[in-house]
């Protein structure tokens, strides 16, 4: 098959512990049509150094000052051309043939503007040590406020869907500019899970969503205004809010007949929350499907 570009971009500073585990983790896939982009923010040379070790197997990079994470990821996509688009992280990783799998779905199922795979987490030394529940999520979901989280690292979308969005991230956001992208794209696309894992997410306690969690909360509120529902959908809104808010009240009663309850509501909050329909793996066929 004629895989479709991807673009990945991977922003830097000063972050010479998981760099080379990131870039490898990229340039190992093998993928046959990858535009990998490093944008370091004016490292110190243990950086650069690995950055130069590797850096004919780059499509592009650059060292210099700039405005932050965000700042950086935003240079990347500029001198991006694929058809589809992600960033990593310097800390995470994608797993073996993750690559192939997005080219083949975006190329297979018309209707996927963007997907996300199974959420996992690393551990330090970039281990996967836990593998989460596929969690779905819709427009409505975020609204009611039922948004933690969409694990970026996971996340893949077309080239189409990032110009209808605006074709750039906030830059006023310090630490939730991804959070507030999703919101955009929630306006247009829905979002399809993937059922296999993608990238990982490594935890090791420096991160800035963890250490300044209160600022990250800020812009995660202020980007909600972005989902607002449209006159046809202020209804069901309102009563999934009810639902959800009910839900949660009755599980920290901690009741067997209230988590009884609580079990039945969840699952008309399931039924109405509008998911788009899982992508997986046909084995007989041997093609994606939705």
């Amino acid at each position: 098959m004629e895989y479709p570009k991807i673009s990945i971009i991977t922003p830097t500073f000063n972050r010479p512990d998981f760099l080379e585990e990131t870039i490898v983790s990229v340039l190992s896939q093998d993928y046959p049509n990858l535009e990998y982009i490093i944008i370091d923010g004016g490292s110190n040379h243990e950086t650069l150094k690995i950055i130069e070790k590797y850096k004919t197997q780059l499509s592009y990079w650059v060292s210099e000052p700039d405005e932050g994470m965000y700042h950086a990821i935003q240079k990347g996509f500029e001198k991006s051309t694929g058809e589809v688009m992600a960033w990593l992280n310097s800390d995470d990783k994608y797993y073996p043939g993750a690559l192939r799998i997005v080219g083949q779905i975006f190329s297979e199922i018309e209707q996927a503007e963007w997907i996300i795979g199974t959420p996992s987490l690393l551990n330090q030394d970039g281990d996967c040590v836990k593998i989460f529940p596929n969690t779905k999520w819709s427009k409505s979901r975020f609204w009611i406020g039922d948004f933690r989280w969409i694990q970026q690292e996971s996340v893949f979308w077309r080239r189409s869907l990032w110009k209808k969005s605006g074709n750039t991230l906030d830059l006023a956001k310090s630490l939730a500019a991804d959070f507030e992208l999703w919101c955009r794209f929630f306006k247009i696309a829905k979002l399809h899970n993937v059922e296999t894992t993608l990238g990982g997410f490594r935890s090791h306690g420096n991160q800035l969503s963890v250490s300044r969690e209160e600022i990250y909360e800020k812009e995660v509120r202020e980007s909600l205004k972005y989902i607002k529902p449209q006159k046809f959908e202020i209804l069901r809104f309102i009563l999934l809010k009810s639902l959800w808010w009910t839900k949660n009240s009755l599980v920290r009663l901690n009741l067997q007949v209230t988590n009884f309850i609580a079990s039945v509501i969840f699952i008309l909050i399931e039924k109405i929350h509008f998911y788009p329909s899982t992508i997986y793996f046909d084995f007989k066929n041997k093609i994606w499907r939705v």
